[in-house]
């Protein structure tokens, strides 16, 4: 029996179509800057399965989707970065590198194979300061955008990114910046997820040497507590000190697969 024809245009439309199916049942994943970084936050109730990692010493990686495609991205760039970092400078690491090689890698992907992977990327590096920092969201097809402030994917990424827009400010301190992003991310008259479904990480430009830190435990719950009561005058806000820093166990090792995920799933994240 003959294969019928399809035109290109019908079975890129096809492609996008399925990939952008697969992304929105997986959770919304919020990147945004904050007074001393940029924080990531994502409903996520498993413990073994990271959607936030960190990639390099600046450099902090974010995805939705598919988890066994997007953690293989994950890997690749880890790899890119360490061979890069060691054959030349970690200086010469950057976030735009690592955004140009992911775009291309999707893009190939998307073009050349039957299915085009269910995921979409965020890779966020932290400056020096503030006019430092970057955000790249990339989509499945390799498409790359350059996103000032704030970025939302997966799930209803539309209507979070509305709703972050509508409460974000710049320079925000980390209490208030985890409250604006929870807010986003909960529908309006629904329940926040509980503090062990969350998943919580800053880029922190304070932190000496690698800046990506996990926030966990009683520290998130301190942080959240801050932000559930909205001060009066940002200025004068009592919670507007600056992002406190803790030791945390394993965070002063070298920078290669520092997450140590270990499962492979194929259910979006």
């Amino acid at each position: 029996m003959p294969f019928g024809y399809a035109s290109p245009e019908q079975i890129m439309r096809d492609k996008a179509d399925y990939a952008r199916k697969g992304i929105a049942r997986g959770r919304s994943v919020v990147v945004l800057q904050y007074e001393h970084g940029i924080l990531f936050v994502a409903p996520n109730p498993s413990r073994a399965l990271h959607k936030i990692s960190e990639i390099y010493d600046r450099i902090g990686f974010a995805a939705v989707g598919r988890y066994n495609e997007f953690e293989e991205l994950r890997l690749g760039g880890i790899r890119y970065a360490d061979i890069n970092g060691y054959t030349y400078d970690r200086s010469d690491v950057t976030g735009r590198g690592l955004a140009n090689l992911y775009a291309s890698n999707l893009g190939r992907i998307f073009t050349e194979s039957i299915k085009s992977l269910e995921v979409e990327v965020v890779v966020a590096e932290v400056g020096d300061t503030p006019d430092g920092d970057a955000i790249y969201r990339l989509t499945f097809d390799g498409s790359v955008f350059d996103e000032h402030g704030f970025a939302a994917m997966g799930g209803q990424a539309d209507a979070v990114a509305t709703r972050l827009k509508e409460h974000y400010r710049d320079g925000m301190p980390l209490a208030d910046a985890l409250e604006v992003a929870l807010t986003a991310l909960t529908e309006p008259g629904g329940e926040r997820p509980p503090v062990g479904q969350l998943e919580v990480a800053v880029l922190d430009r304070t932190r000496e040497h690698r800046k990506f830190l996990r926030l966990v435990g009683p520290r998130l719950e301190r942080l959240l507590s801050q932000g559930a009561t909205p001060p009066a005058e940002p200025a004068s806000s009592p919670e507007s000190p600056k992002s406190p820093k803790a030791s945390e166990p394993g965070e002063a090792q070298p920078p290669t697969a520092p997450d140590g995920d270990v499962d492979d799933g194929s259910s979006p994240l």
